[in-house]
């Protein structure tokens, strides 16, 4: 069969869809689009249940950025549409939808869009285990804890469990380079209010006792998320060093 007029799937797989601007442009409208579409939406067709709107963006020969509005039709209503016209070009386009809607109940077709849907829903599962990488290498129920441990602890463990050869000292200075941690003053290698506030770190107050009176001292502790999301990072640099 010609392909007179460009039909298309739905998100849902189940609607066939066709550009309202191919139809009218197809049968030859004298009206301008946006005009003729407005009086054939006021027939009774239902926005989000017969057609969707569609804003589409493009750069003129001038560079300048303009926007219209084409419209994805449900078949049964591009059928009415094209019936409404009444010229040979609608008849044209009623009948091609027709044969399209036949071609799109055959049982091979059916069949032949199962086998598409199951092989999207293949890839979506493996683009979700790619997404989900960190917490397969280090345990998603590590970032779902309250296992906090300190800036030492967090080097022992990624060079035991991953070989990055990084101690203490060079992972606070690692933390302050890329932002994570205070660079300069009383609060140096404290983690940023942001960061504390994302749940990647905390802070532990600690009273020492002097001669002189008490002393608070601070620790920092990583977060079970922040575990897994440096880890990720710190292997993928890693990697690239090695």
């Amino acid at each position: 069969m010609t392909e007179l007029i460009n039909t298309f799937s739905g998100d849902n797989k189940e609607d066939i869809l066709v550009s309202g601007r191919e139809l009218h442009e197809f049968m030859e409208v004298g009206t301008r689009y946006d005009n003729w579409f407005k009086r054939m939406a006021d027939y009774g067709f239902e926005e989000n249940v017969d057609f969707i709107p569609v804003v589409q963006k493009w750069t003129t020969a001038q560079g300048n950025e303009t926007t219209s509005t084409d419209h994805h039709l449900k078949l049964d209503m591009g059928k009415e549409i094209a019936m409404l016209q009444r010229t040979e070009k609608g008849k044209q386009a009623r009948q091609y939808f027709i044969e399209v809607e036949k071609r799109w109940n055959n049982p091979e077709m059916v069949i032949q869009r199962a086998l598409q849907y199951q092989q999207q829903k293949i890839e979506a599962l493996e683009s979700e285990k790619q997404q989900n990488l960190p917490y397969t290498r280090f345990g998603q129920q590590v970032s779902n804890s309250d296992a906090s441990i300190n800036i030492g602890a967090f080097a022992k463990m990624i060079y035991d469990k991953h070989g990055v050869s990084i101690g203490r000292n060079k992972l606070f200075q690692w933390f302050r380079e890329n932002g994570y941690f205070i660079k300069h003053g009383r609060e140096k290698n404290n983690p940023k209010q942001k960061y504390i506030e994302q749940g990647l770190f905390s802070v532990s107050p600690t009273v020492i006792s002097r001669s002189h009176g008490d002393v608070e001292s601070f620790t920092t502790l990583i977060s079970g998320k922040g575990q897994v999301k440096f880890t990720n990072i710190l292997l993928e640099e890693f990697a690239v060093n090695k």
